[in-house]
């Protein structure tokens, strides 16, 4: 898939899309990862993409301009139609529903807002999908941007070093689970350590007992620290 990010701060990106399963992703040629300088389409010479509110208020608001052209610039580049994702604290909720979704598109364009917001008008010319990471506010969409680019990468095809890990990931209804539940625990060597000792269930050998006690680890650690998934999920699961 093809995924191209729109910001003012390309170079944040670099070593990210370089690294770990992003970088497996890019190198394997199952995701092509391009990022765009905003800055490139503004149309003055100080290549300034900002101002001031109007209305007053602190800080700087993201100009139409430059967002309009880049987006528009960038579409061109390839035939294929992309899903235009802003990301926003006033988006929708990232789930792990929605990162599959996107997972399955052939192309996405991500748009990284900075300083106060985008100028609304632009936002409601392009209509994109906006995302949120949480209820909470950073600096730029250049971070929630890396979170969702690591997380499409890793439901790509061959990206991941087990064709089941994605499936069991936490928030994955997948082929293992008809439930979003968190993972379970995990262990490795050493078999004993400070006086803990790893579940006998695990290196007994018996591989349905293994997985009857995952699924009930999968479930009684949902109930104790996300019991609202269960709730969302019988909720939605209703006739």
């Amino acid at each position: 898939m093809r995924i191209d990010i729109l910001t003012i701060f390309p170079e944040l990106f670099r070593d990210f899309l370089a690294t770990s399963i992003p970088g497996i992703a890019v190198e394997s040629g199952a995701l092509s990862c391009n990022t765009h300088d905003i800055r490139n389409f503004a149309d003055n010479k100080h290549r300034k993409v900002d101002d001031r509110p109007f209305g007053g208020g602190p800080g700087m608001v993201m100009m139409c301009q430059p967002i309009f052209d880049a987006v528009a610039a960038v579409e061109s580049l390839d035939s294929t139609p992309a899903v235009r994702v802003m990301l926003s604290p006033q988006g929708e909720r990232l789930t792990q529903s929605r990162v599959e979704w996107l997972a399955s598109q052939p192309r996405v364009l991500l748009l990284c807002g900075h300083y106060e917001g985008i100028d609304e008008r632009v936002i409601d010319e392009l209509q994109p999908l906006e995302l949120s990471l949480g209820d909470y506010v950073v600096s730029g969409g250049e971070v929630g941007a890396m979170v969702l680019v690591d997380a499409i990468a890793r439901l790509l095809p061959n990206v991941l070093g087990h064709e089941e890990s994605a499936a069991q990931d936490s928030f994955t209804i997948g082929s293992a689970q008809q439930q979003p539940l968190l993972d379970c625990p995990h262990f490795t060597r050493p078999r004993s350590w400070r006086g803990r000792e790893v579940p006998e269930v695990l290196v007994g050998g018996d591989h349905a007992a293994i997985d009857r006690w995952r699924h009930a680890q999968r479930v009684e650690r949902t109930s104790a620290r996300r019991p609202d998934l269960l709730k969302q999920h019988r909720e939605q699961s209703l006739p």
